[in-house]
């Protein structure tokens, strides 16, 4: 009793000061019972990497591969879509949580005292000590066989007269195996969850390809708008120049006299509008530049990312241009494209489900059998009054006798669970079957969209190249004509105003050629994106992953 009341007044006091401490701090309790009142933050991301070898001179130096490899490194949208990847992977390790073993153990000390109302009872107050120690291991393998078997020794001991066995050591070891013969028959049925984490995971690696492949295109996209960005500043800057040079020799013509006094506007006005399209191609540059930065990850770091940029590829492709038809191009996407793989993949993994579901509607049908050895031993008395010693024994008596066999317990049974009407596994199949023809679909959408994307990119293609041939008669004759109307001018046989719109002329199409320049950089790209290839043609290739098997 002084123990009871002892653990009692303990039990009070901890609940008293777990409401005091509440009613100060409600993190007080949560300390005290060893709950952290705040979650650690999170570790800091890694700096962006692989900057540093490109800055020269203060500036960030970069060519179009450079781009690529730290657009690889250090873009965010890569991450995030790489963590899809990482989660099915951890679902495939996962799943094998059907098959792992479980081990079980305990011990049971227990004393009773107890007053006695008869006298067969064997003592005036009976004492008895019971003592269980049990081991057990299960595991359901891949065929639906489960087994389960369970170790057990009992020490039992009392003041009773009438034990002939005092104390007494029981042992058995028992067996279980149970087999499904028709719902979860074989391994299919029980490896199924596996399947469908497998094709899960490869599509999702599918889809990551696809993605990497997407920002790669952006990359690239991206880098030829700032060269072109540039060059439109380029010739903005010159066609200004050119305008001043001209406003400069009318101020001059003028004070002379060789020139009316009101056409002097015309070429003040001309360097004002001029002045104007140079300051939006100098904004142009710069939003062209920030959204780089942004897909090379240089916008992470405040440091990097107040650098100036630096591209060193020229617009200007090789000299022979590429060409390619819609039939070769497709040929190819269909072989490459990893959208396909991962809508392949689908529909793999709707076939397990569908598989599973029609498991499912089985009735369940179960053969089992036990098999149970067992023993019992120690100190034998006589039925005498008092008793008399007449033997000794142990727990090795008892395990002898388990592991000899004497004492077996056997037997079997079939055991069939049949549903009268089992309407979850039917809609469970009812959805596997719509699901499946739902993706069907969605693969089909994904072939017209790779088709419709490989036309386009073909077609943009075939666009660029006759693009810039034209562009680069158009600029030829331009120059050829601002030639003219300034040597015209410099005899007298022309005005300003021709010579101002040739030079517009000429600085239209100089931009016209760096535009489709750059358009056939950026459809090269498309046409790579399309069929599937941009990361082959870039040498860009995705790490082999150490995966769970």
């Amino acid at each position: 009793m002084k123990l009871i009341r002892a653990v009692a007044c303990c039990w009070l006091a901890v609940v008293l000061l777990c409401g005091f401490a509440r009613s100060q701090d409600r993190y007080r309790a949560e300390r005290f019972l060893g709950i952290p009142a705040k979650e650690r933050p999170l570790a800091p991301l890694a700096r962006p990497e692989g900057f540093a070898e490109h800055i020269v001179g203060g500036k960030l130096v970069l060519s179009l591969d450079d781009s690529i490899r730290l657009a690889m490194t250090n873009n965010t949208d890569i991450r995030v879509d790489e963590v899809a990847v990482d989660v099915a992977e951890n679902n495939i390790h996962r799943q094998h949580q059907l098959f792992d073993p479980i081990v079980t153990g305990g011990f049971n000390d227990q004393r009773v005292k107890s007053q006695t109302s008869s006298q067969l009872q064997g003592a005036q107050i009976l004492n008895t000590l019971s003592q269980t120690t049990q081991f057990g291991y299960g595991q359901t393998f891949a065929t639906g066989t489960n087994l389960q078997t369970t170790f057990q020794a009992n020490k039992f001991s009392t003041n009773s007269g009438f034990q002939t066995l005092n104390p007494s050591y029981a042992t058995s070891w028992q067996f279980v195996v149970t087999q499904p013969l028709l719902k979860n028959f074989g391994t299919f049925a029980n490896k199924a969850p596996l399947y469908v984490a497998q094709r899960n995971y490869k599509q999702n690696e599918a889809t990551f390809k696809a993605e990497v492949s997407n920002v790669l295109l952006q990359v690239i996209t991206q880098y030829w708008s700032v060269v072109l960005s540039h060059q439109a500043y380029e010739v903005q800057k010159k066609s200004y120049d050119e305008a001043q040079t001209s406003y400069e020799r009318d101020k001059k013509a003028l004070s002379l006299g060789a020139l009316p006094p009101l056409d002097i506007y015309r070429s003040e006005s001309e360097v004002a509008a001029r002045r104007v399209g140079l300051i939006q191609a100098e904004y142009a540059v710069k939003q062209a530049e920030d959204q780089f930065r942004q897909v090379i990850g240089a916008d992470r770091d405040t440091t990097i990312n107040a650098l100036d940029i630096q591209l060193t590829e020229k617009l200007e492709p090789g000299e022979q241009l590429r060409r390619i038809d819609i039939g070769t191009a497709m040929t190819i996407a269909m072989a490459n494209r990893p959208e396909l793989e991962a809508a392949d993949q689908q529909l793999a993994s709707d076939a397990i489900s569908l598989r599973l579901a029609h498991n499912n509607l089985r009735p369940d049908l179960e053969l089992s059998g036990i098999y149970a050895p067992s023993g019992v031993a120690g100190n034998m008395y006589s039925a005498t009054v008092p008793p008399v010693l007449v033997s000794t024994g142990g727990i090795g008596d008892s395990l002898s006798q388990m592991l000899g066999l004497k004492y077996p317990t056997y037997g079997g049974a079939l055991t069939l669970r049949l549903p009268i009407k089992n309407h979850a596994a039917e809609a469970d199949l009812a959805d596997a079957k719509v699901t499946q023809r739902g993706d069907q679909y969605r693969q089909a959408r994904t072939l017209q969209q790779i088709n419709l994307e490989v036309t386009n990119a073909v077609h943009q293609l075939e666009q660029a190249t006759l693009s810039l041939e034209a562009a680069k008669i158009s600029e030829d004759l331009a120059q050829k004509n601002l030639r003219a109307e300034e040597r015209k001018y410099q005899l007298g046989n022309s005005t300003v105003f021709f010579v101002l719109d040739a030079q517009t002329q000429l600085a239209q199409a100089e931009f016209s050629v760096a535009q489709a320049q750059t358009q056939y950089q950026t459809a090269m790209a498309a046409v790579d994106h399309a069929t599937g290839k941009l990361l082959e043609t870039h040498y860009v290739k995705l790490a082999p992953r150490a995966r769970t098997k």
